[in-house]
Parts: C-alpha cells; sequence; structure tokens
C-alpha cells in the first residue's frame, strides 16, 4: 500500500531553569495549546511536559519557570462540575506550594464556562490565574498556539492582576492580546482566533511579551501574603432554558418533576416569556426551584418592571439576574445552590456581584457590534486589520 506507521512526536528538550525568573504551573485539562494535527486520522497530538512545550514554543524560558500537570484529556464539552472542583482545589494547593502564577490549557469551546466556574469557586487568590486555549493547532501558518501560551505565562509570572482571567488572541495584527474578566468573558465566533470577547464591558487589560497593559482601573493586585479559599460547590441539577415562541410549559413542569433545583431562563427583550409558561413557572416556585431570568441579547440588563407582564413573572418567583450572562448565571447558581438550600441565601449570593459578574451600568465602549458597509465601519475595519 506504500503506507508506513509513523509515531508523531514533538520533540523535547530539557526546560532550563533561570533563579531569576518566576515559578508558573500549567494544569493541562485538553485543547490543542501546544499541539499539532496528524493530518492523516484528524486526531491533535498535544505537547504537554516541560520538555516537549519548550521543543514547540522556547520562547518560554524566557518568561518563567515552567512545571506541568496534566489533570485531564477530555475536550472542553466533557468539561464539568467533577472537574470544575478538582480544578479549583488543585489550585488551591498550587498556590500554597508558593508559585507565582497559574496557567490553565483549555479547550476553546466551554472555556469561559470555567473560567466563570473557577472565578466563583477561589477566593482571593495572591496570583494570577489564566485561561488559554489555542483556535487552531500549532502546526498551521496561522496558529494563535504559541502566541496565546506566551502571553498567558507573561500574564501569570509578570502580570500584577490576581484574578481569574481568560487570555486569548486581540486583532489580527498580532499586536496583542487580551484578558478578559473570567465573568464577563464569551466565545463569539466558531472559528475566528479573536473569538473571545468581553460583553457589557471593556477588557481587563491587553499582554504582549514585554509585559501586562491594564485597561481598566480597578482589579485585585497580585499579593503573595494573602490566603487562598476554595469553594467547590456545585449543584448539578441546574439548567439553562432559552426561551422561543411558542415554547411549552411541560419543558418547565418536567424540570421540577426531575428533580431540578435551579433554573436560569434566557429570555427575549428585556426578559420575557409567553404567558403560558407562568402556571408552570409558578408550580416551580412553589416547590422551591431557584428561577432567575436573564436576557439573550447578551448586551443589556434584564428589566422586570417596565411591563406588566415582567412584573407577573416576578410576582411568581422569578428573579431578575441583572446583566449577567446566562452562561454565567448557570454557572453562579450551580454554584450557590451547592452550597445552601436556602433560597433566600442563594438569593443573597446570586445578586451580590462577583468580579463584575453584575456591574452597575455598561460603558459606553462594552458594546461594540458594528455593521459592515457602510463607509465610516468600513474605514475603521481597514484601519483594524491592517
Amino acid at each position: 500500500t506504500g503506507y508506513k506507521k509513523a509515531v508523531y512526536k514533538i520533540p523535547e528538550k530539557e526546560f532550563p531553569y533561570t533563579p531569576e525568573l518566576p515559578k508558573v504551573k500549567l494544569f493541562g485539562t485538553g485543547g490543542t495549546i501546544a499541539s499539532r494535527l496528524d493530518y492523516r486520522t484528524g486526531a491533535v497530538i498535544p505537547a504537554f511536559s516541560p520538555g516537549e512545550l519548550y521543543g514547540a514554543v522556547p520562547e518560554l524560558a524566557s518568561i518563567c519557570n515552567l512545571s506541568t500537570e496534566k489533570l485531564f484529556s477530555v475536550f472542553s464539552e466533557n468539561m464539568g462540575p467533577d472537574q470544575y472542583k478538582k480544578l479549583a482545589i488543585a489550585i488551591g494547593k498550587e498556590i500554597e506550594s508558593g508559585v507565582d502564577g497559574i496557567v490553565i490549557g483549555h479547550g476553546t469551546d466551554t472555556l469561559h464556562h470555567t473560567a466563570a466556574a473557577m472565578t466563583f469557586m477561589i477566593k482571593n487568590p495572591p496570583v494570577p490565574i489564566v485561561l488559554v486555549g489555542s483556535q487552531r493547532s500549532s502546526d498551521r501558518p496561522s496558529s494563535d498556539a504559541a502566541l496565546n501560551l506566551m502571553h498567558a505565562t507573561t500574564a501569570a509570572g509578570h502580570g500584577d492582576i490576581a484574578e481569574v482571567m481568560v487570555c486569548m488572541f486581540g486583532p489580527t495584527s498580532d499586536e496583542y492580546g487580551f484578558l478578559h474578566r473570567g465573568t464577563r468573558v464569551r466565545k463569539m465566533h466558531s472559528s475566528y482566533r479573536s473569538t473571545f470577547r468581553t460583553l457589557g464591558d471593556i477588557p481587563l487589560a491587553t499582554v504582549t511579551r514585554k509585559g501586562v497593559r491594564p485597561l481598566k482601573p480597578d482589579f485585585n493586585l497580585r499579593r503573595k501574603d494573602r490566603n487562598v479559599e476554595i469553594f467547590p460547590y456545585f449543584e448539578e441539577k441546574v439548567t439553562i432554558v432559552y426561551y422561543y415562541p411558542n415554547m411549552q410549559p411541560d419543558i418547565i413542569d418536567m424540570l421540577v418533576d426531575r428533580g431540578y433545583k435551579g433554573i436560569i431562563i434566557a429570555g427575549t427583550g428585556l426578559g420575557h416569556v409567553n404567558k403560558p409558561l407562568y402556571p408552570a413557572i409558578e408550580r416551580a416556585s412553589k416547590k422551591g426551584v431557584a428561577i432567575y431570568m436573564t436576557v439573550q441579547t447578551l448586551w443589556g440588563y434584564v428589566h422586570m418592571f417596565v411591563y406588566e407582564t415582567g412584573r407577573d413573572m416576578m410576582a411568581k418567583g422569578v428573579v431578575p439576574a441583572e446583566n449577567m450572562l446566562p452562561e454565567v448565571a448557570y454557572i453562579k447558581l450551580g454554584w450557590a445552590l451547592g452550597q445552601t438550600s436556602d433560597l433566600e441565601e442563594v438569593k443573597k449570593i446570586m445578586l451580590t456581584p462577583v468580579h463584575d459578574d453584575i456591574t452597575p451600568r455598561e460603558p459606553y465602549n462594552g458594546y461594540l457590534v458594528y455593521q459592515g458597509g457602510v463607509p465610516e465601519v468600513e474605514e475603521f475595519i481597514r484601519k483594524v486589520h491592517k
């Protein structure tokens, strides 16, 4: 047949130790960071040991002293509560050992869910915690893997922002990466390298090989003397219901009958669903199900006082979730119900802002969805895509 079996392996080199550089721990969960594609089988071949990563991205040796640990090897759609809890505990232990920063290699599809989970589960981190992924494997000329990894390790080892962040590609010109808060970020394109966007606000910072430049004035500073607290709790009987016209009440009834304890509704407009759902929502609330309303628009706030229908839903037990993103509200409700079944306590947890999951207002430059075709936008695009 002319076919000869080959073993694919990324070259491995000994990762040098430099005493003056920070110590960074990279946890692996899966994904395409520092990997390449076997074009015969379609499988992604990962690099993960320090030596393999050094062979794939030698620039890392001038950024930090890197150690690695593979916690999971899963597609990101298979990440869930069990993995969130194990990851948070592992990060806590590593921080207590004195590491200078944490990087988490993660598939991009649900990276923002994990970022939200880590934000809620890890309180007062003294060092940066940076989630990073790549849209394209590292053997492709257009890969974002190496640059994202260099930016993530720079932010983790040298940056002053001690929060949970997502580090991904910035503009198409490769000038910098973005650091997004874990509670306001979302994947917004299936294949574009600059897919992750901060919604309803501006990114936390930009990052280059030279360092981190904050864009927002308020953030948690790196402080090695601060004690981290881990809250690895999650109630799995929580779901998101995406409303659509003619949705039937038996969907809500089924969730209640199956023992679900929390429902996030992604409603239309300011937070609406049709009237036939009202009795099912009221029944769910009376049976002790926590129900929170978010908006499908992603930008903007839930405003249930504006129309009579919204006030009716609140009277039946629906709680407005302000401008929390639906996925973030899902993660937060699972985390809250994992700690208590008291619905007033759950409400207190849900409506207490954590790292801007709820913001008092959305800035003028927090909503940038321009439409092409008109001269002023086309000129703007030409300047950005230089």
